[in-house]
């Protein structure tokens, strides 16, 4: 069945409630061909987000959308189109390459055979040793072979690369970007590790104590928002609403702001520095909201 639509996955108003968190009116829509970084710190809601979208827990409420289509509705040919790559490997370690490419032959009815051994064969994985001596990144390599060999339009992972090396991060990060090259196939990417995502994602979702409180290219993040310092005599002289964020030292302030280039030309006095995802993540997990000029 050929798939007709704009947005791999939308989301509109999902809320879940647990004991101690919720999910609270998240909305976004993920458009075809473009790679989505997710991000925010443990327990702000990115695995309980993604498991909504895969149906794995029941919502309170919402509309998620795969290809356009309800997940209740069309189950089977949403699964059909998706690959699903998560933080462990949950394949039996006496298993090996071989037995697992004829097992998912079975189970899968786009499963490409012979797409699973080329990448097999270019990442060097011994093919008749059974996985449990595998390394880390031997598996999750696997594992992202093992998705993308299914043949599908949507790709999720979740904290897929935490953990691993540098050159094995690197690895997957090449196979994603090729996956994603005819602008057909979608990636929706969780990950801790933002320099990654500096380097491939489209789109940057970032979630914060149950609530998205950035999405927007990624580019644009990184060209707009600013690190602005000052010395604690000045603070008092910026707006509050010029200030997404703040930190306090012994000497001095940092602020985090939206438009760096406007405020560099509000404050000439004062620096304002480049600000990385990691920067900003960090100022609203350790950072005070709502200056108020108040020192």
């Amino acid at each position: 069945m050929e798939l007709a639509y704009d947005n791999a996955i939308e989301v509109k108003g999902l809320n879940k409630k647990y004991k101690n968190f919720k999910l609270n009116n998240v909305s976004f829509n993920i458009p075809k061909g473009r790679i989505v970084g997710f991000i925010g710190q443990n327990g702000a809601g990115k695995s309980t987000t993604i498991n909504a979208i895969l149906n794995l827990v029941e919502k309170d409420s919402g509309d998620i959308k795969l290809f356009g289509m309800d997940y209740s509705k069309n189950s089977m040919i949403i699964k059909e189109n998706i690959g699903v790559v998560f933080d462990d490997f949950n394949f039996h370690d006496i298993l090996n390459v071989k037995e697992l490419d004829n097992i998912f032959k079975r189970l899968y009815s786009k499963w490409d055979a012979i797409l699973y051994n080329n990448y097999v064969n270019s990442f060097g994985l011994p093919k008749n040793q059974n996985i449990g001596t595998f390394s880390k990144g031997m598996k999750m390599k696997l594992g992202v072979i093992i998705a993308l060999a299914q043949k599908p339009k949507l790709l999720i992972m979740d904290e897929a690369t935490t953990g691993l090396d540098v050159g094995a991060r690197n690895d997957i990060l090449d196979l994603l970007l090729e996956f994603i090259q005819d602008e057909e196939h979608t990636v929706f990417f969780s990950s801790h590790i933002t320099n990654d995502l500096e380097k491939i994602a489209d789109y940057i979702l970032i979630i914060h104590d149950g609530e998205i409180i950035i999405y927007d290219e990624k580019d644009k993040i990184i060209e707009n928002f600013g690190i602005l310092k000052s010395k604690k005599t000045d603070f008092e002289k910026i707006d509050s609403e010029d200030i997404v964020a703040f930190r306090r030292n012994e000497f001095s302030y940092e602020c985090l702001v939206s438009n760096k280039e406007k405020i560099q030309n509000k404050y000439p006095k004062m620096i304002v520095d480049n600000a990385t995802l990691d920067d900003i993540l960090l100022f609203y997990i350790k950072g005070e909201q709502n200056a108020g000029n108040s020192l």
